[in-house]
């Protein structure tokens, strides 16, 4: 039989804080490039995205989806605010690169290569009315998006400070954590066309 040598309190001592440094250690491992890489928490802040997302909601950002591809349409993201860049705003993709937008009548349509006489996208899955005030038509640079809130008629978005650059949107809305009662992954919007 082998018996254990007993240790000092010190000893213990030592060995516990050992112990919670490793533990500390790999816990950072996996944690950190997780939170800067991967999903990042985000708050919303505001009304421009209701009835989808409420002031104080919790919301999961996934920013490994556009190191591997390019933004869709209908995805709702969180990028830096183009004339303020410390400040982060939620909106979503409403044209894509190289595309025209145009607003009016309150519809928005969509002009590309596939849709050259223009498409009115159908936006009632989202919006309490289908109606964008404004009267605008925008062709897109190559890496610039064009970004709407869903509260049209209380959203700062692309209508008055233009298109966004692909280099200040951080990812896409993942999942709402909080309100525990509103938990919710989010798909694409599919337009249909």
């Amino acid at each position: 039989p082998v018996s254990e040598t007993p240790q000092t309190p010190k000893a213990k001592a030592v060995a516990l804080v050992l112990e919670m440094i490793q533990v500390l250690a790999i816990s950072l491992v996996i944690i950190i490039p997780v939170r800067w890489l991967l999903i990042q928490p985000f708050y919303v802040q505001g009304a421009s995205m209701e009835p989808n997302f409420f002031d104080h909601e919790y919301l999961i950002i996934d920013e490994l989806s556009y190191r591997l591809r390019e933004p869709q349409r209908g995805e709702v993201v969180v990028f830096h605010y183009p004339n303020d860049p410390k400040q982060f705003f939620i909106k979503r993709v409403i044209g894509l690169p190289g595309e025209t937008v145009e607003i009016s009548e309150g519809k928005v349509k969509i002009y590309n290569t596939d849709h050259a006489n223009g498409v009115a996208l159908n936006e009632t899955g989202y919006l309490d009315q289908d109606f964008t005030a404004a009267s605008q038509t925008v062709t897109l640079k190559p890496n610039q998006y064009f970004l709407l809130g869903d509260n049209r008629s209380s959203s700062l978005d692309s209508r008055f400070f233009g298109p966004v650059d692909y280099k200040f949107i951080v990812g896409r809305v993942w999942v709402r954590g909080y309100p525990i009662d509103r938990w919710k992954h989010f798909a694409t919007h599919d337009y249909g066309i």
